[in-house]
Protein backbone atom coordinates (compact mmCIF):
# COMPACT_ATOMS: atom_id res chain seq x y z
CA UNK A 1 0.00 0.00 0.00
CA UNK A 2 1.36 3.37 -1.11
CA UNK A 3 1.94 5.59 1.89
CA UNK A 4 1.76 9.58 2.33
CA UNK A 5 5.44 11.00 2.23
CA UNK A 6 5.16 12.42 5.45
CA UNK A 7 4.46 9.05 6.66
CA UNK A 8 7.51 7.41 5.40
CA UNK A 9 10.09 10.52 6.82
CA UNK A 10 8.34 9.75 10.04
CA UNK A 11 9.15 5.46 9.39
CA UNK A 12 12.27 6.88 8.31
CA UNK A 13 12.93 9.15 11.20
CA UNK A 14 11.99 6.07 13.52
CA UNK A 15 14.54 3.57 11.42
CA UNK A 16 17.33 6.42 11.98
CA UNK A 17 17.22 7.03 15.13
CA UNK A 18 16.44 3.23 16.56
CA UNK A 19 19.26 2.10 14.15
CA UNK A 20 21.51 4.28 16.25
CA UNK A 21 19.72 3.61 19.53
CA UNK A 22 20.31 -0.56 19.45
CA UNK A 23 23.84 -0.70 19.08
CA UNK A 24 24.41 1.06 22.68
CA UNK A 25 22.12 -1.14 24.31
CA UNK A 26 23.37 -4.55 22.28
CA UNK A 27 26.70 -3.63 23.72
CA UNK A 28 26.19 -1.90 27.23
CA UNK A 29 23.62 -5.08 27.99
CA UNK A 30 26.54 -7.83 27.42
CA UNK A 31 29.47 -5.20 29.09
CA UNK A 32 27.63 -5.20 32.17
CA UNK A 33 27.38 -8.96 32.45
CA UNK A 34 31.28 -8.75 31.02
CA UNK A 35 32.17 -6.79 34.09
CA UNK A 36 30.42 -8.34 36.94
CA UNK A 37 32.04 -11.96 35.42
CA UNK A 38 35.39 -10.26 35.56
CA UNK A 39 35.28 -8.50 38.99
CA UNK A 40 33.52 -11.99 40.71
CA UNK A 41 36.83 -13.87 39.15
CA UNK A 42 38.86 -11.34 40.64
CA UNK A 43 37.11 -11.48 44.13
CA UNK A 44 37.55 -14.96 44.15
CA UNK A 45 41.26 -15.43 42.68
CA UNK A 46 43.06 -12.50 43.61
CA UNK A 47 44.37 -12.25 40.01
CA UNK A 48 45.55 -8.91 39.30
CA UNK A 49 44.86 -9.80 35.57
CA UNK A 50 41.23 -9.63 36.41
CA UNK A 51 40.75 -6.31 37.25
CA UNK A 52 43.23 -5.12 35.20
CA UNK A 53 40.67 -5.95 32.64
CA UNK A 54 37.57 -4.94 34.24
CA UNK A 55 39.20 -1.09 34.58
CA UNK A 56 39.87 -1.68 31.25
CA UNK A 57 36.19 -1.47 29.68
CA UNK A 58 34.60 -0.18 32.73
CA UNK A 59 35.05 3.44 30.77
CA UNK A 60 34.40 1.81 27.48
CA UNK A 61 30.73 0.32 29.41
CA UNK A 62 30.13 4.23 30.71
CA UNK A 63 30.10 5.90 27.26
CA UNK A 64 28.82 3.14 25.52
CA UNK A 65 25.54 3.33 28.24
CA UNK A 66 25.28 6.91 28.55
CA UNK A 67 24.88 7.25 24.51
CA UNK A 68 22.53 4.54 25.07
CA UNK A 69 20.75 6.64 27.21
CA UNK A 70 20.69 9.50 25.05
CA UNK A 71 19.64 8.42 22.08
CA UNK A 72 16.78 6.24 24.28
CA UNK A 73 15.44 8.93 24.86
CA UNK A 74 15.63 11.12 22.39
CA UNK A 75 13.91 8.51 20.45
CA UNK A 76 10.60 8.13 22.98
CA UNK A 77 9.80 11.75 22.01
CA UNK A 78 8.70 10.97 18.39
CA UNK A 79 5.68 8.83 19.93
CA UNK A 80 4.41 12.26 20.78
CA UNK A 81 5.48 13.84 18.02
CA UNK A 82 5.08 11.72 14.61
CA UNK A 83 2.96 9.20 16.12
CA UNK A 84 0.73 10.64 18.05
CA UNK A 85 -2.47 8.79 17.06
CA UNK A 86 -0.72 5.43 17.64
CA UNK A 87 0.31 6.29 21.26
CA UNK A 88 -3.42 7.47 21.97
CA UNK A 89 -4.79 4.27 21.18
CA UNK A 90 -2.11 1.86 22.34
CA UNK A 91 -1.23 4.75 25.47
CA UNK A 92 -3.01 2.51 27.87
CA UNK A 93 -1.31 -0.83 27.35
CA UNK A 94 2.41 0.19 26.31
CA UNK A 95 2.49 3.14 28.64
CA UNK A 96 2.67 1.32 31.47
CA UNK A 97 5.35 -1.29 30.38
CA UNK A 98 7.67 1.92 29.29
CA UNK A 99 7.24 3.11 32.84
CA UNK A 100 8.17 -0.53 34.23
CA UNK A 101 10.93 0.04 32.45
CA UNK A 102 12.24 3.23 33.55
CA UNK A 103 11.01 2.30 37.79
CA UNK A 104 12.46 -1.01 37.63
CA UNK A 105 15.62 -0.51 35.03
CA UNK A 106 16.53 2.78 34.53
CA UNK A 107 16.71 3.55 38.14
CA UNK A 108 18.58 0.75 39.10
CA UNK A 109 20.99 1.50 36.96
CA UNK A 110 21.23 4.98 37.44
CA UNK A 111 21.36 4.16 41.56
CA UNK A 112 24.12 2.22 41.16
CA UNK A 113 26.08 3.02 38.06
CA UNK A 114 28.10 5.86 40.19
CA UNK A 115 29.59 3.83 42.81
CA UNK A 116 30.04 0.87 40.23
CA UNK A 117 32.38 3.57 38.06
CA UNK A 118 34.03 5.68 41.10
CA UNK A 119 33.79 3.76 43.75
CA UNK A 120 36.00 0.44 43.58
CA UNK A 121 38.52 2.66 45.95
CA UNK A 122 36.24 3.87 48.24
CA UNK A 123 33.30 1.39 49.08
CA UNK A 124 33.77 -2.47 50.32
CA UNK A 125 34.95 -5.26 47.18
CA UNK A 126 31.55 -6.80 48.60
CA UNK A 127 29.43 -3.50 47.96
CA UNK A 128 31.39 -2.95 44.92
CA UNK A 129 30.52 -5.69 43.11
CA UNK A 130 26.90 -5.68 44.23
CA UNK A 131 26.66 -2.17 42.64
CA UNK A 132 27.95 -4.00 39.83
CA UNK A 133 25.10 -6.89 39.25
CA UNK A 134 22.30 -4.28 39.54
CA UNK A 135 23.61 -2.22 36.73
CA UNK A 136 24.23 -5.43 35.00
CA UNK A 137 20.78 -6.88 36.12
CA UNK A 138 19.55 -3.29 35.28
CA UNK A 139 20.40 -3.75 31.48
CA UNK A 140 18.61 -6.66 31.95
CA UNK A 141 15.50 -5.21 32.99
CA UNK A 142 15.82 -2.65 30.44
CA UNK A 143 15.83 -5.03 27.48
CA UNK A 144 13.11 -7.26 29.36
CA UNK A 145 10.15 -4.55 29.64
CA UNK A 146 10.98 -3.33 26.03
CA UNK A 147 11.22 -6.11 24.39
CA UNK A 148 7.70 -6.73 26.12
CA UNK A 149 6.75 -3.54 24.11
CA UNK A 150 7.79 -4.78 20.91
CA UNK A 151 6.32 -8.16 21.11
CA UNK A 152 3.34 -7.05 21.68
CA UNK A 153 3.19 -4.94 18.84
CA UNK A 154 4.00 -7.88 17.02
CA UNK A 155 1.92 -10.55 18.53
CA UNK A 156 -0.96 -8.43 20.66
CA UNK A 157 -2.57 -10.27 22.98
CA UNK A 158 -4.57 -9.86 26.75
CA UNK A 159 -6.40 -6.42 25.53
CA UNK A 160 -9.71 -5.09 24.68
CA UNK A 161 -11.03 -2.44 22.17
CA UNK A 162 -12.69 0.38 24.31
CA UNK A 163 -15.58 2.89 23.17
CA UNK A 164 -13.00 5.36 21.50
CA UNK A 165 -10.73 2.65 19.88
CA UNK A 166 -7.74 2.54 22.44
CA UNK A 167 -6.11 -0.69 23.40
CA UNK A 168 -6.96 -1.76 27.03
CA UNK A 169 -5.35 -4.27 28.99
CA UNK A 170 -7.65 -7.08 30.37
CA UNK A 171 -4.66 -9.57 31.44
CA UNK A 172 -1.48 -8.31 31.92
CA UNK A 173 0.45 -11.25 32.38
CA UNK A 174 -0.80 -12.05 28.83
CA UNK A 175 0.27 -8.49 27.69
CA UNK A 176 3.64 -8.86 29.21
CA UNK A 177 4.31 -12.64 27.99
CA UNK A 178 2.46 -12.30 25.01
CA UNK A 179 3.21 -15.27 22.81
CA UNK A 180 6.57 -13.71 20.79
CA UNK A 181 7.82 -12.29 23.94
CA UNK A 182 10.13 -15.22 25.25
CA UNK A 183 11.40 -15.89 22.15
CA UNK A 184 12.45 -11.95 21.24
CA UNK A 185 13.68 -11.81 24.79
CA UNK A 186 15.73 -14.87 24.42
CA UNK A 187 17.11 -14.05 20.94
CA UNK A 188 18.21 -10.76 21.99
CA UNK A 189 20.26 -10.98 24.90
CA UNK A 190 21.94 -13.63 23.21
CA UNK A 191 22.70 -11.81 20.60
CA UNK A 192 23.61 -8.67 22.95
CA UNK A 193 26.13 -11.41 24.92
CA UNK A 194 27.50 -12.10 21.32
CA UNK A 195 28.11 -8.56 19.66
CA UNK A 196 30.12 -7.60 23.08
CA UNK A 197 31.78 -11.02 22.81
CA UNK A 198 32.98 -10.01 18.91
CA UNK A 199 33.88 -6.82 20.06
CA UNK A 200 36.04 -8.30 23.16
CA UNK A 201 36.98 -10.95 21.14
CA UNK A 202 38.39 -8.01 18.16
CA UNK A 203 39.98 -5.93 20.92
CA UNK A 204 42.18 -8.78 22.31
CA UNK A 205 43.20 -10.32 19.21
CA UNK A 206 44.13 -6.57 17.89
CA UNK A 207 47.05 -6.08 21.50
CA UNK A 208 48.18 -9.66 20.52
CA UNK A 209 49.02 -9.08 17.54
CA UNK A 210 51.10 -6.22 19.05
CA UNK A 211 51.87 -7.82 21.77
CA UNK A 212 51.16 -11.96 22.93
CA UNK A 213 52.53 -11.46 26.62
CA UNK A 214 49.71 -9.43 27.33
CA UNK A 215 47.43 -11.09 29.75
CA UNK A 216 44.97 -8.88 29.65
CA UNK A 217 44.75 -9.59 25.76
CA UNK A 218 44.80 -13.05 26.31
CA UNK A 219 42.10 -12.92 28.69
CA UNK A 220 39.84 -11.02 26.97
CA UNK A 221 40.80 -13.15 23.26
CA UNK A 222 40.20 -16.51 25.34
CA UNK A 223 36.96 -15.43 27.09
CA UNK A 224 35.07 -13.93 23.90
CA UNK A 225 36.20 -17.27 22.35
CA UNK A 226 34.66 -19.24 24.72
CA UNK A 227 31.62 -16.84 24.30
CA UNK A 228 31.52 -17.62 20.73
CA UNK A 229 32.00 -21.35 21.14
CA UNK A 230 29.52 -22.13 23.45
CA UNK A 231 26.30 -19.26 22.69
CA UNK A 232 26.57 -19.08 19.03
CA UNK A 233 25.94 -22.70 18.41
CA UNK A 234 22.73 -21.92 21.28
CA UNK A 235 21.49 -18.71 19.54
CA UNK A 236 21.05 -20.59 16.02
CA UNK A 237 18.80 -22.64 18.03
CA UNK A 238 17.00 -19.89 19.72
CA UNK A 239 17.01 -17.86 16.17
CA UNK A 240 15.33 -21.39 14.29
CA UNK A 241 12.87 -21.66 17.59
CA UNK A 242 11.61 -17.82 17.05
CA UNK A 243 11.19 -18.37 13.35
CA UNK A 244 8.58 -20.86 14.23
CA UNK A 245 7.05 -18.98 16.67
CA UNK A 246 6.76 -15.94 14.14
CA UNK A 247 5.65 -18.61 11.35
CA UNK A 248 2.58 -19.28 13.74
CA UNK A 249 1.70 -15.68 14.85
CA UNK A 250 3.17 -13.67 11.45
CA UNK A 251 3.65 -16.07 8.56
CA UNK A 252 3.52 -13.83 5.96
CA UNK A 253 6.57 -12.06 7.29
CA UNK A 254 7.84 -15.44 7.32
CA UNK A 255 6.62 -15.95 3.95
CA UNK A 256 8.68 -12.58 2.53
CA UNK A 257 11.91 -13.43 4.43
CA UNK A 258 12.01 -16.76 2.56
CA UNK A 259 10.88 -15.57 -0.92
CA UNK A 260 8.01 -17.61 -1.31
CA UNK A 261 5.13 -15.50 -3.14
CA UNK A 262 3.21 -18.69 -3.67
CA UNK A 263 1.95 -21.60 -1.56
CA UNK A 264 3.24 -24.95 -1.87
CA UNK A 265 4.19 -28.35 0.11
CA UNK A 266 7.40 -28.79 -0.21
CA UNK A 267 8.57 -25.44 -0.44
CA UNK A 268 12.31 -24.56 -1.34
CA UNK A 269 14.91 -23.05 1.02
CA UNK A 270 15.95 -19.87 -1.42
CA UNK A 271 19.64 -19.04 -0.81
CA UNK A 272 20.03 -16.50 -3.11
CA UNK A 273 17.83 -14.40 -5.31
CA UNK A 274 15.87 -11.24 -5.53
CA UNK A 275 12.37 -11.41 -4.93
CA UNK A 276 10.63 -9.27 -7.14
CA UNK A 277 7.08 -7.54 -5.73
CA UNK A 278 5.60 -6.80 -8.98
CA UNK A 279 5.95 -10.02 -10.95
CA UNK A 280 5.20 -11.93 -7.69
CA UNK A 281 8.22 -14.29 -7.75
CA UNK A 282 11.72 -14.92 -6.66
CA UNK A 283 14.06 -13.92 -9.67
CA UNK A 284 17.37 -16.03 -10.06
CA UNK A 285 16.53 -18.29 -7.29
CA UNK A 286 19.78 -20.61 -5.96
CA UNK A 287 17.65 -22.51 -3.58
CA UNK A 288 17.56 -26.63 -1.92
CA UNK A 289 14.44 -28.15 -3.18
CA UNK A 290 12.39 -28.99 -0.15
CA UNK A 291 14.61 -27.25 2.45
CA UNK A 292 12.35 -24.47 3.79
CA UNK A 293 9.61 -26.92 4.31
CA UNK A 294 11.58 -29.13 6.43
CA UNK A 295 13.06 -26.66 8.20
CA UNK A 296 9.59 -24.78 9.28
CA UNK A 297 7.39 -27.39 9.45
CA UNK A 298 9.74 -30.19 10.30
CA UNK A 299 8.33 -32.25 7.13
CA UNK A 300 10.11 -31.98 3.47
CA UNK A 301 6.25 -31.83 2.12
CA UNK A 302 5.05 -29.59 4.42
CA UNK A 303 2.49 -27.18 3.17
CA UNK A 304 3.84 -23.18 3.48
CA UNK A 305 1.71 -20.09 2.89
CA UNK A 306 2.98 -17.93 -0.08
CA UNK A 307 2.57 -14.10 -0.19
CA UNK A 308 -0.45 -14.82 -2.39
CA UNK A 309 -2.54 -15.85 0.44
CA UNK A 310 -2.49 -12.27 1.26
CA UNK A 311 -4.02 -8.71 -0.29
CA UNK A 312 -0.68 -6.94 -1.50
CA UNK A 313 -1.49 -4.04 0.28
CA UNK A 314 -0.84 -6.55 2.92
CA UNK A 315 2.43 -7.87 1.81
CA UNK A 316 5.90 -6.78 3.63
CA UNK A 317 8.76 -5.20 1.71
CA UNK A 318 9.93 -8.86 0.93
CA UNK A 319 13.39 -7.56 -0.53
CA UNK A 320 14.40 -5.86 2.53
CA UNK A 321 13.00 -8.63 4.68
CA UNK A 322 14.91 -11.96 2.13
CA UNK A 323 18.07 -10.01 2.33
CA UNK A 324 18.56 -8.68 5.93
CA UNK A 325 17.81 -12.18 7.31
CA UNK A 326 20.27 -13.79 5.15
CA UNK A 327 22.73 -11.60 6.44
CA UNK A 328 21.71 -11.72 10.06
CA UNK A 329 21.81 -15.78 9.49
CA UNK A 330 25.11 -15.73 7.43
CA UNK A 331 27.08 -13.92 10.13
CA UNK A 332 25.42 -16.46 12.74
CA UNK A 333 27.09 -19.19 11.15
CA UNK A 334 30.34 -17.19 10.81
CA UNK A 335 30.34 -16.45 14.77
CA UNK A 336 29.55 -20.37 14.68
CA UNK A 337 32.87 -21.03 12.32
CA UNK A 338 34.88 -19.10 14.64
CA UNK A 339 33.89 -20.17 18.07
CA UNK A 340 34.88 -23.65 16.56
CA UNK A 341 37.97 -22.56 15.16
CA UNK A 342 38.68 -21.02 18.43
CA UNK A 343 38.22 -24.30 20.17
CA UNK A 344 40.35 -26.14 17.52
CA UNK A 345 43.00 -23.55 18.20
CA UNK A 346 42.23 -24.01 22.11
CA UNK A 347 42.83 -27.96 22.09
CA UNK A 348 46.18 -27.50 20.26
CA UNK A 349 47.61 -25.46 23.04
CA UNK A 350 48.03 -22.62 20.05
CA UNK A 351 45.38 -20.18 20.56
CA UNK A 352 47.14 -17.20 21.54
CA UNK A 353 49.79 -17.58 18.76
CA UNK A 354 49.15 -14.56 16.48
CA UNK A 355 48.40 -15.90 13.09
CA UNK A 356 44.47 -15.56 10.46
CA UNK A 357 42.38 -16.61 13.63
CA UNK A 358 42.98 -13.28 15.28
CA UNK A 359 42.72 -11.19 11.69
CA UNK A 360 39.46 -12.94 11.34
CA UNK A 361 38.02 -11.91 14.87
CA UNK A 362 39.30 -8.28 14.30
CA UNK A 363 37.18 -8.37 10.61
CA UNK A 364 34.13 -10.16 12.68
CA UNK A 365 34.64 -7.09 15.57
CA UNK A 366 31.49 -5.42 14.35
CA UNK A 367 29.61 -8.29 13.03
CA UNK A 368 27.16 -8.50 16.03
CA UNK A 369 26.24 -4.63 15.51
CA UNK A 370 25.37 -5.55 11.51
CA UNK A 371 23.11 -8.75 12.82
CA UNK A 372 21.38 -7.14 15.63
CA UNK A 373 20.62 -3.76 12.83
CA UNK A 374 19.55 -6.81 10.33
CA UNK A 375 17.56 -8.49 12.40
CA UNK A 376 15.54 -5.87 13.36
CA UNK A 377 14.83 -4.35 9.94
CA UNK A 378 13.40 -7.39 8.92
CA UNK A 379 11.73 -8.00 12.58
CA UNK A 380 10.23 -3.93 12.14
CA UNK A 381 9.74 -4.18 8.49
CA UNK A 382 7.97 -7.61 8.39
CA UNK A 383 5.25 -6.12 11.15
CA UNK A 384 4.26 -3.75 7.84
CA UNK A 385 1.79 -2.50 6.87
CA UNK A 386 1.00 -2.34 10.87
CA UNK A 387 2.17 -1.17 13.91
CA UNK A 388 0.32 -3.38 15.90
CA UNK A 389 0.05 -6.45 13.71
CA UNK A 390 -3.26 -6.92 12.65
CA UNK A 391 -5.25 -4.28 14.39
CA UNK A 392 -3.82 -0.83 13.80
CA UNK A 393 -2.28 0.17 10.54
CA UNK A 394 0.78 2.28 9.78
CA UNK A 395 -1.28 4.75 7.93
CA UNK A 396 -4.01 5.31 10.84
CA UNK A 397 -0.87 5.65 13.08
CA UNK A 398 0.51 9.07 12.46
CA UNK A 399 0.40 11.76 13.22
CA UNK A 400 -1.40 14.53 10.80
CA UNK A 401 2.35 16.44 10.04
CA UNK A 402 3.27 17.91 6.29
CA UNK A 403 6.13 16.13 4.88
CA UNK A 404 8.22 19.49 5.16
CA UNK A 405 8.07 19.69 8.65
CA UNK A 406 9.05 16.00 9.43
CA UNK A 407 11.95 16.37 6.60
CA UNK A 408 13.67 18.77 8.62
CA UNK A 409 13.01 17.14 11.92
CA UNK A 410 14.74 14.30 10.04
CA UNK A 411 17.65 16.25 8.49
CA UNK A 412 18.11 18.05 11.91
CA UNK A 413 18.16 14.28 13.63
CA UNK A 414 21.08 13.30 10.61
CA UNK A 415 23.20 15.95 11.31
CA UNK A 416 23.17 15.93 15.18
CA UNK A 417 23.40 11.97 15.39
CA UNK A 418 26.30 12.14 13.11
CA UNK A 419 28.29 14.94 15.54
CA UNK A 420 27.63 14.15 18.30
CA UNK A 421 27.28 9.83 18.12
CA UNK A 422 30.12 10.09 16.02
CA UNK A 423 32.24 11.95 18.65
CA UNK A 424 31.02 9.61 20.91
CA UNK A 425 32.15 6.28 18.85
CA UNK A 426 35.22 8.08 17.85
CA UNK A 427 36.45 7.98 21.40
CA UNK A 428 35.48 4.38 22.33
CA UNK A 429 37.28 3.37 18.98
CA UNK A 430 40.44 5.24 20.65
CA UNK A 431 39.87 3.53 24.05
CA UNK A 432 40.08 0.36 22.30
CA UNK A 433 43.02 0.97 20.38
CA UNK A 434 45.03 1.73 23.76
CA UNK A 435 46.81 -1.21 24.94
CA UNK A 436 45.35 -3.02 28.32
CA UNK A 437 47.52 -2.21 31.16
CA UNK A 438 49.48 -5.66 32.60
CA UNK A 439 49.99 -4.86 36.17
CA UNK A 440 50.15 -8.37 37.21
CA UNK A 441 53.52 -8.61 38.82
CA UNK A 442 56.18 -11.62 37.84
CA UNK A 443 54.27 -11.91 34.67
CA UNK A 444 56.30 -10.13 31.57
CA UNK A 445 58.26 -11.75 29.31
CA UNK A 446 62.04 -11.19 29.81
CA UNK A 447 65.13 -10.88 32.04
CA UNK A 448 63.06 -10.14 35.48
CA UNK A 449 60.75 -13.72 35.07
CA UNK A 450 64.49 -15.39 34.78
CA UNK A 451 65.49 -14.12 37.43
CA UNK A 452 62.47 -15.07 39.34
CA UNK A 453 62.49 -19.14 38.18
CA UNK A 454 60.13 -18.54 35.56
CA UNK A 455 60.09 -19.21 31.57
CA UNK A 456 59.15 -17.17 28.56
CA UNK A 457 56.85 -19.67 27.78
CA UNK A 458 54.93 -20.26 31.29
CA UNK A 459 54.41 -16.43 31.13
CA UNK A 460 52.38 -16.96 27.98
CA UNK A 461 50.28 -19.27 30.20
CA UNK A 462 47.12 -17.85 31.13
CA UNK A 463 46.43 -20.35 34.36
CA UNK A 464 48.44 -19.52 37.94
CA UNK A 465 52.08 -20.48 38.00
CA UNK A 466 54.23 -21.47 40.65
CA UNK A 467 55.57 -18.36 41.23
CA UNK A 468 52.53 -16.89 41.83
Amino acid sequence: MDMPLAIDLARFQFAFTVSFHIVFPALSIGLASYLAVLEALWLATGRQVYIDTFRYWLKIFAVAFGMGVVSGIVMSYQFGTNWSVFSDKTGPVLGPLMGYEVMSAFFLEAGFLGIMLFGLKRVGKGLHFTATLMVALGTFFSAFWILSVNSWMQTPAGYAVNDVGQFVPVDWWQVVFNPSFPYRLVHMVLAAYLTTAFVVGAVGALHLLRDRTNRPARLMFSMAMWMATVVAPIQVVAGDLHGLNTLEHQPAKIAAMEGHFESQAGAPLYLLGWPDMEAGETRYAIGIPKLGSLILTHDPDGYLKGLDAWPRDEWPNAPVLFWTFRVMVGIGFAMVGVGLWALWRRWRGTLYEPDWLHRCAIVMGPSGFVAVLAGWIATEMGRQPYTVYGLLRTVDSASPLAAPAVAGSLIAFILVYFLVFGAGVYYLLRSMKAAPHDNEPGLTPGAPLRAAGVTPAAALDPRPTAAE
